[in-house]
């Protein structure tokens, strides 16, 4: 290890409500060199409410592997970096993975910090069991890549979570009961946000829902695993 390289700090940040970020993770980002962030106006406008003024660089999936290498460096020339996402943690369906796997390949300090996640809200308020769970994130936007994944998921015997989009959330749901059938669902909506609502039932009650009112806004889908295996 150099002992003069800087540190990476893994930062996650609100998923809607701005009282989820503790001191620690103020403290960070109060000490770090640069914040590396997916969208620089959208965190610029989050840590103008921090009262924090730092140097912001894009970090995103589509410059990730270049930009990644160019972080590093920074952080080999003594610099800190905090990496941040949108909202929630980094690495979980987001940016975060080539500058830790990196890091590791070059002996330098990683630090991640606890906090702001969907899924852990959405699985422990699901009323589906939570002592083991498989964590998919996004399937593909594609009926026929999508059911298939389902397919392979659908003899796993525990708790799946699901990332998905409010324009695809009616077609999703309606292939998990075309593969899985007629299961216990749970879809959890705006966690941590002023119309945070989680709409629970089997999946034919949760399309009927669907069908009467069009969700918007971040949405995790937790369902149930099958029980006969």
């Amino acid at each position: 290890m150099n002992e003069n390289s800087g540190t990476i700090y893994l930062v996650p940040t609100p998923i809607g409500n701005m009282s989820d970020v503790s001191e620690r993770i103020k403290e960070v980002l109060s000490s770090v060199d640069i914040i590396a962030c997916e969208d620089t106006r959208h965190s610029g406008s989050f840590l103008k409410k921090l009262e924090i003024k730092k140097r912001l660089v894009s970090y995103h999936e589509f410059n990730e592997s270049d930009r990644a290498v160019q972080l590093i460096e920074a952080v080999k020339n003594g610099e800190s970096i905090a990496v941040i996402t949108d909202g929630g943690s980094p690495g979980i369906s987001d940016p975060a993975y080539r500058i830790v796997k990196t890091a590791i390949e070059n002996d330098l300090d990683i630090i991640p910090l606890p906090g702001p996640t969907a899924f852990v809200p959405a699985l422990t308020a699901s009323g589906l069991p939570t002592d083991r769970f498989l964590f998919e994130g996004f399937l593909s936007n594609k009926s026929a890549a999508r059911k298939k994944r389902l397919s392979q998921l659908a003899d796993f015997p525990h708790t799946i979570i699901f990332y998905e989009s409010p324009h695809r959330i009616e077609k999703t749901v309606a292939d998990i009961l075309e593969v899985f059938g007629d299961r216990q669902i749970c879809i959890a909506r705006e966690i941590t946000k002023k119309f945070e609502q989680f709409i629970r039932g089997s999946v034919s009650e949760v399309i009927e829902t669907l069908a009467q009112k069009k969700l918007k806004g971040e949405i995790v889908i937790i369902a149930e695993g099958n029980r006969r295996k």
